[in-house]
């Protein structure tokens, strides 16, 4: 078995030491945020601020990176969330996590704190920390352009240099968006990373592995939603749809439905803007959006990007939004913060409350705005720290859209209930992907389960997240795991009759869900029908990875990283959202328009095996074998 092999930074001390994950963890974590979690567990110092020099983050891969596998080049950033003091994952496309890889690191856990701004160069087995000086102040598009050509890279951009909150990591034009990681690298002052290598990642049984990657592509060319979906519109292809269901975020969520959506919509877009798609590194689904700006051609905008510069700010200018993506983008500054931070600020002008300067339907003024913010100018610098902080500073809590001190992405929870318990038992905050993506099954996906009925949520939620933490820490993308919703019901839509069925069985579905996570470990069985990632682990690794035990490997994950928030201070009371969402009726006069967290909640924390207070049991966690 081949076992992960780990280099250890002291930014402090220049120290470096070449470690190998013992078996044990292999088998029990795998790799990408699972394997992170416990490492943070045990190496982060309690109690240590985010942005101090003893704080430690994560950098690592999962073991189907640069195997070949379908949508198999994510890499993953562990660290401490600089938005809510808990535990923090930031996952990423592009080729750096598999230039590090073929380079002979299956991850990187840096601490400490370098004198001056550091390049870690990495090649094929070696580690070098180089003095970046000359690079601090440039954006991440320019920083990259200063670094080997044929290096994977991840850097930062002024946004990180300046610990902007919701800063990001850049890796060529792929972001590690959310929870601060830009600003824990710029606290470090670790302005790139850089990788290359010529090692083929191990693959145990390569022959089997072949075959069964040649079957699983085909496979998903075929499905309606990898096949045709996500190529045709990418993720942006979900905003006429959550606007057809009262679900997309209008006015910093005061609505959930906007009247001129289509013209920031996936088909216009595709219609009007899209000069091609593409993809990361093996990839067969290519959802990303290429487009042209100022006679260059560069990623355009998916669907959170779309809604939150668009809708939620109650403006409806496209190529605003693609200047807004890129230049948050070369800034290093997560769009779903940043976006969600201003339509705050948006509100606090309305009310009047304070003025940023920025107003719902303008948008002729926020390139400037994004640069104030990413250099912390005058008063820009406190839209720099979130929604949470301001609201802190100046009130309208009940109207701050966040979980945690994460802004919510772009799903209105009074419209898919599942997905706000999601956002408020999140392990990072308000993500809709570690939230389990419940909105999926409820407003912007095939099926027709019922949106805002609490039945059964918290059992699908559960699932959900396990589902897709289990995906995460093997490298693959997301993505690759819709297929689980069976083509006949994209083919039929979503007002058949069949369709209209199979979403009322599953509303009552939620008993039979908690017996399959009981008994998880006996599901010895893989099909591409639902989670062929797991076949796909057993033959590389070698591992006895069944349908089962991958989804139990996700509670193992969920359940770490929870334990790391708990002891850095979150509690029960962190398990929340704002008085908008559960207080006031989307629709005025209708009660059922709110988000009944206080209904799903509870018997969220009974299926997760946790206590009324939100702490898993010992029981639950001799079950899944963690250590604390």
């Amino acid at each position: 078995m081949n076992l992960p092999v780990y280099a250890y930074i002291n930014l402090s001390t220049g120290e470096l030491e070449k470690r190998t994950i013992s078996e044990s963890y292999f088998k029990k974590y795998i790799g990408g945020k699972t394997l992170a979690a416990r490492l943070l567990l045990d190496h982060y110092p309690p109690g240590v601020d985010a942005l101090a020099p003893e704080s430690v983050i994560i950098v690592n891969t999962g073991p189907l990176n640069g195997t070949g596998a379908p949508s198999s080049s994510r890499f993953n950033i562990s660290f401490k969330n600089v938005l809510s003091g808990g535990v923090a994952s930031s996952n990423c496309g592009g080729t750096f996590g598999v230039m590090m890889k073929r380079a002979g690191f299956d991850g990187l856990v840096i601490s400490g704190k370098s004198e001056h701004p550091v390049h870690i160069c990495i090649t094929d087995g070696d580690v070098e920390l180089l003095d970046a000086s000359e690079l601090w102040g440039l954006d991440a598009e320019k920083t990259q352009e200063s670094l080997p050509k044929h290096h994977g890279k991840l850097v930062i951009g002024q946004a990180g240099e300046n610990l902007v909150s919701y800063a990001s990591a850049v890796s060529g034009e792929r972001v590690a968006g959310r929870c601060g990681v830009g600003a824990v690298f710029g606290s470090k002052n670790i302005k790139a990373i850089s990788a290359f290598g010529t090692a083929e990642p191990p693959v145990l049984n390569k022959k089997k592995f072949d075959e069964f990657v040649v079957k699983w592509v085909s496979f998903l060319k075929k499905h309606p939603m990898t096949g045709d979906c996500l190529p045709h519109y990418g993720s942006a292809g979900l905003v006429n749809k959550a606007n057809a269901n009262w679900a997309l975020p209008t006015r910093n969520f005061q609505r959930g439905h906007y009247e001129q959506a289509d013209k920031v919509s996936g088909e216009t877009l595709a219609d009007t803007r899209l000069v091609r798609n593409s993809s990361c590194v093996s990839c067969p689904i290519r959802c990303e959006r290429r487009v042209m700006l100022d006679g260059k051609e560069v990623k355009g905008p998916e669907y959170e990007t779309l809604g939150l510069f668009g809708p939620n700010i109650d403006a409806c200018n496209m190529d605003d939004i693609l200047r807004l993506n890129y230049v948050c983008d070369i800034l290093g500054m997560d769009t779903i913060s940043a976006a969600g931070s201003i339509a705050f600020a948006m509100e606090l002008k309305e009310k009047g409350i304070a003025d940023f300067g920025v107003e719902f339907g303008r948008t002729d003024n926020l390139v400037d705005v994004m640069y104030k913010i990413a250099n912390r100018e005058g008063i820009y610098s406190e839209l720099a720290n979130g929604s949470k902080w301001l609201s802190e500073k100046y009130g309208g809590k009940e109207f701050a859209m966040h979980s945690k001190g994460l802004e919510m992405a772009s799903y209105e929870p009074r419209r898919s209930v599942g997905m706000g318990l999601g956002y408020a038992t999140g392990n990072r905050g308000g993500c809709h992907l570690n939230g389990g993506y419940l909105a999926l099954l409820e407003s912007v996906g095939a099926l027709s389960l019922d949106a805002q009925s609490p039945r059964s949520k918290a059992q699908l939620t559960v699932f959900m997240q396990n589902a897709l933490e289990a995906v995460s820490a093997s490298g693959f993308c997301l993505f690759s795991a819709q297929t689980f919703v069976p083509a006949v019901f994209f083919k039929l839509g979503p007002n058949h009759f069949i369709t209209r069925m199979a979403g009322r069985i599953m509303t009552f579905s939620g008993p039979l869900v908690r017996f399959i996570l009981n008994i998880a470990p006996a599901l010895w069985i893989n099909s591409f029908y639902l989670l062929p990632h797991a076949e796909a682990v057993r033959l590389v690794t070698g591992i006895r990875m069944y349908t089962g035990q991958f989804v139990r490997l996700g509670e193992r994950s969920f359940n770490l990283e929870r334990l790391f928030s708990l002891r850095e201070g979150l509690t029960a009371a962190d398990d929340t959202l704002p008085d908008r969402m559960t207080k006031t009726p989307q629709v005025k006069g209708r009660a059922d328009t709110v988000v009944p967290l206080d209904v799903m909640l509870p018997k969220y924390y009974k299926t997760r095996g946790w206590d009324k207070n939100g702490v898993p049991k010992p029981r639950t966690l001799r079950k899944l074998g963690i250590e604390v």
